[in-house]
């Protein structure tokens, strides 16, 4: 099966040493140190580890990050900053300068949860840390506003999608899967506005991916608002919403070639070529043949003009990021752990400070082959 989500490169990061000759006073300081980088290191062979799955991802995580947590916070849980806050420099590349396949419910369920989370964890960054950063974020560089908002919205749109693949196969009413849609082709849409500042150079790609998902949407919405139309015996009204999904099918397949044509940050995926993509365009061609032999024969009402006004509001089924806080910190940090790193005894030449010159090796991510296409069952 082709992949379906566009996913800009991993980040790569410099190595971290942990090492701070005469700082480290103790045996417990020391401890803490070896403990960070074996963590940090087991982190971030997950990253590109095909096994890994997400309580292993998670439990990775809190045990960095619980160690992390010293060099940050104060140990009496006041708002003041570790004494630590600034004895090491973390480089990463960056992003943009520098699917679902068939799956099981279980799967579906799982892709739908790590989506939420990690709209979670963008929107807490933006909230509660970037803010705190010494020197703010350069315009498009990864933790400036407008990325990270792109990437929140992203993620609640892609997880959104499942529950509308879900709501297909569970064959729910079309009125809610007509405003799933018309939600999710917002969610789309708000996240290319966010990103339609930046230097098309960088941002082309993705944004081109966004148009082609917000197209792709809106034609399902109208499509299913079509069949909703019907049912209420709006035969006419329900020929025009068709034969909108049908122009914005076809400008969702031109998207697909042009963003297989563009230029840009990270892997290619061909949407186009996805059953689930195909099944809307035979969808869209069968619903609206209906309709016509229907009017022909029974209605005999005037073709609106105008596409109809999509004003759909799902009344469940839309995602939220899952609210994300940072594992409580280590138990290894007490008092006399934090007395042990000595900053006066810091040497003048700080080796921890990554030189301007250094590299940092892109990730190399691992290459999933396409699976054979067997469409988009969750069920």
């Amino acid at each position: 099966m082709t992949h379906w989500f566009h996913r800009n490169p991993l980040k790569a990061t410099a190595p971290v040493s942990f090492n701070y000759y005469g700082v480290v006073t103790g045996p417990s300081a020391s401890k803490i140190c070896n403990d960070l980088r074996s963590s940090r290191a087991r982190l971030l062979e997950l990253f590109t580890d095909l096994s890994c799955n997400p309580e292993m991802m998670k439990n990775a995580a809190d045990s960095y990050f619980s160690l992390l947590q010293g060099f940050i916070n104060s140990l009496d849980e006041s708002t003041q900053e570790s004494k630590l806050r600034f004895i090491q420099n973390f480089k990463w590349t960056d992003t943009l300068q520098g699917q679902v396949p068939s799956i099981t419910e279980d799967e579906a369920k799982e892709v739908h949860r790590s989506l939420k989370i990690a709209a979670g964890i963008f929107k807490h960054l933006k909230e509660s840390h970037i803010p705190k950063l010494i020197t703010p974020a350069e315009k498009g560089r990864d933790l400036e506003s407008r990325l990270i908002e792109a990437y929140v919205i992203q993620c609640q749109a892609e997880a959104q999608e499942v529950t509308i693949a879900r709501a297909i196969e569970l064959k729910h009413a079309p009125g809610l899967i007509a405003a799933l849609a018309y939600e999710t082709a917002n969610f789309y849409q708000r996240a290319d506005h966010t990103l339609s500042s930046l230097e098309p150079a960088y941002s082309a790609k993705w944004r081109k991916y966004l148009h082609l998902k917000m197209c792709f949407y809106t034609a399902y919405a109208y499509c299913y608002h079509g069949q909703t139309l019907l049912a209420g015996d709006k035969c006419g009204e329900a020929i025009r919403s068709l034969q909108e999904a049908e122009k914005l099918y076809a400008k969702a397949e031109a998207l697909c070639k042009e963003y297989g044509e563009t230029k840009g940050p990270g892997p290619t995926v061909k949407p186009s070529g996805h059953l689930f993509f195909r099944k809307l365009g035979n969808l869209v061609k069968n619903t609206l043949e209906k309709c016509q032999r229907e009017n022909g024969f029974i209605y005999f009402q005037k073709i609106p003009t105008e596409a109809p006004q999509l004003e759909l509001k799902a009344n469940y089924g839309l995602v939220e990021p899952v609210p994300f806080e940072f594992p409580p910190t280590s138990a290894q940090w007490t008092p006399e752990t934090l007395a042990a790193f000595d900053l006066t005894k810091r040497p003048k030449d700080d080796s921890t400070k990554p030189k301007p010159e250094e590299e940092v090796k892109p990730v190399k991510e691992p290459d999933i082959k396409p699976q054979k296409d067997t469409g988009c069952h969750i069920s």
